[in-house]
């Protein structure tokens, strides 16, 4: 080993004869020694590469990763995989690159995104007494994700998701951040497309697995709930006799999501566990209940993030938690930034942009108006996206749905919402004729883009019609960036935990 590595007595991730094994890959140096192989840790970003690097070039629709491999190598990436499929004036460089190249190691490999995920699962194989939990759902995937490391912590040394990293590069990329000191990895799986869970949960092998709801994200790649459906439950493919499977018990979908496990099934709920009780729904202020006696509350607001709660605890318990314990962790919690984030100042918040589809558009909505003030309510609703050939159906049906959910003002944000803004004059027109005075009297304002311009029209909007004491929703898809009106309003200070 070079005296440099063996200076600092670092230890690579995994060894050459392992990676090599594991990718199914070919190393183009001819004369590498293998005692000089090592990487700590592993990026797809040449951006973030620094010393002792795996670097990972990922071929995509629109470029290719292996262009940037001459800056990875630059910001010190001691490991780069080469896919076969780049271009042939790129391979020719690089296989002349590995001839004279013996500090950095250049493995061939099929294809960079299968071999990082086998790479992956290589790695946490390494760790065969590691408590492994995953979390997926069609929404609430990283809220009960935070809920469920929270309480966790109070027992085990955890191992999560950062963010929500979640994705088929997400998740192999998580995964190397487990070290020998974590007793239990917690870890969120998404999806974009078909199987992606069941690649990712290859890599995990989770033992234990939540699901939070079957809804309709991404029903426009799908196709069905049915569908979706069969590619969430693939998150149980691993659970054993020793694990257990835990599944929302309303969900219309609970009975066929427990098919087939193998190991222990849990369904959780309001009313599915004995030993915990709603003592008062405060609303926007969160819920007050018991666990085994013991009060506790959380602070997330509605309903919907309560039910995320019940799948934490299952859990929770499931892996020996104490009441004291899980209440420990609930109060704990740390706002979520930007999903049902709570802001108090001349108006009151409730920041939900990170994330939108119409499940969880829905039960926004239905917060907020259940939510009794004496002030106005302005809901600002962005576009759903990833919806398809579903989208003009799903947006007007929220539209529809806004106008009946106690709003005083409605600014539908974005392309996507002119469907929904139709929708909504349609059916004010028509109750206008029917002398509905609560329902015709709604400002309704269509913003039909998501430049820096639209921002700043529909914060005049709020701040030309808001009093001191009103209420605010903003909720919409990550990409429509609505939390960009909060500065804008006088609101991007004052988070309520």
């Amino acid at each position: 080993m070079t005296d440099a590595v063996s200076a600092e007595n670092i230890e690579s991730l995994l060894k050459l004869s392992e990676t090599l094994e594991a990718v199914g890959g070919v190393l183009l140096n001819q004369d590498f020694d293998s005692e000089d192989f090592c990487f700590t840790s592993v990026v797809t970003d040449s951006r973030l590469v620094r010393e002792n690097s795996l670097f990972v070039p990922l071929i995509g629709e629109f470029q290719d990763g292996h262009s940037y491999v001459p800056k990875a190598l630059e910001n010190g990436a001691s490991v780069v995989f080469i896919s076969k499929k780049t271009s042939k004036n790129l391979l020719d460089g690089f296989k002349n690159e590995a001839a004279h190249n013996k500090k950095v190691a250049f493995i061939l490999v099929e294809n960079t995104m299968r071999a990082l995920q086998m790479a992956a699962a290589a790695y946490v194989r390494k760790f065969p007494r590691l408590i492994r939990c995953a979390v997926t759902g069609s929404s609430g995937k990283t809220t009960t994700k935070e809920i469920t490391a929270s309480i966790l912590r109070q027992k085990f040394s955890v191992i999560a998701t950062k963010g929500n990293f979640n994705s088929e590069t997400g998740l192999p990329l998580s995964v190397f951040n487990i070290r020998s000191e974590h007793e239990l990895g917690l870890f969120e799986m998404g999806m974009n497309r078909v199987n992606e869970i069941g690649e990712i949960a290859e890599v995990f092998k989770p033992n234990y697995a939540i699901i939070t709801n079957i809804g309709t994200a991404h029903i426009g790649i799908l196709g069905s709930r049915q569908n979706i459906a069969s590619e969430k439950k693939k998150i149980f493919n691993y659970i054993d006799s020793f694990g257990a499977a835990f599944i929302p018990k309303e969900d219309d979908f609970a009975s066929f999501l427990e098919k087939g496990v193998k190991g222990k099934v849990v369904k959780y709920g309001l009313d599915a566990d004995p030993g915990v009780k709603v003592v008062v729904d405060e609303g926007l202020a969160g819920t007050v209940f018991t666990v085994d006696g013991l009060l506790m509350r959380l602070s997330l607001p509605g309903k919907y993030n309560f039910l995320n709660a019940l799948g934490a605890i299952a859990l929770a318990k499931e892996l020996g938690c104490t009441a004291e314990q899980i209440k420990a962790g609930i109060e704990s919690l740390k706002p979520l930034g930007g999903r049902s984030t709570l802001k108090k100042g001349k108006y009151t918040v409730l920041e939900d942009c990170y994330n939108a589809n119409p499940d969880s558009m829905e039960k926004a909505l239905d917060l907020c108006a259940d939510t009794k003030i004496e002030g106005k309510k302005i809901y600002v609703l962005g576009d759903m996206l990833e919806l398809g050939e579903e989208s003009e159906a799903a947006h007007s049906k929220i539209g529809e749905k806004a106008l009946f959910s106690d709003a005083d003002m409605i600014i539908f944000f974005g392309f996507e919402m002119n469907y929904a803004f139709e929708k909504a004059i349609e059916i004010a027109q028509k109750k206008s004729s029917l002398a509905d005075e609560k329902i015709s009297s709604v400002r309704l304002i269509y913003i039909g883009n998501k430049d820096e311009s639209a921002i700043e029209d529909a914060s005049k909007e709020i701040l030309d019609f808001a009093e001191s004491g009103d209420l605010v929703l903003l909720k919409g898809s990550r990409g429509m960036g609505l939390e960009r009106i909060l500065p804008k309003i006088g609101m991007a200070e004052g988070v309520q935990s």
